[in-house]
């Protein structure tokens, strides 16, 4: 059994000014798109570190988390903070990484990556 981790990190690029909803999809967006490069998909992620700006998002987020994971929840840590740059009120509002995991890839698949 071959057991592969990667580590993925996205923020919402392209998706400043956007609402918390927008850029929690931009945010799984961008990750979905990182993980595809090594066969893996958002049902891999087994842990994810949310940054939010306001903590009164966090409903917001597990409205969009229950969407994209489809009930698969990764185990996740939220943190309240204040960005380097904020960009204003409209500015970024979330940041999120994640770890995924699959046992069932092949190291032969990641040749070339």
């Amino acid at each position: 059994m071959c057991v592969f981790w990667i580590c993925t990190s996205r923020f919402c690029e392209g998706n400043v000014g956007g609402t918390i909803e927008e850029q929690v999809e931009g945010a799984l967006n961008n990750m979905s798109e990182k993980l595809k490069i090594a066969y893996l998909t958002l049902e891999d992620v087994v842990q994810v570190n949310v940054l939010l700006r306001d903590v009164w998002d966090i409903p917001v987020m597990e409205e969009v988390f229950k969407r994209r994971f489809k009930g698969n929840y990764p185990v996740r840590k939220t943190i309240a903070t204040e960005f380097a740059h904020q960009g204003g009120p409209k500015g970024l509002k979330v940041q999120i990484d994640g770890v995924a995991y699959n046992s069932k890839l092949s190291v032969n698949q990641y040749s070339g990556l």
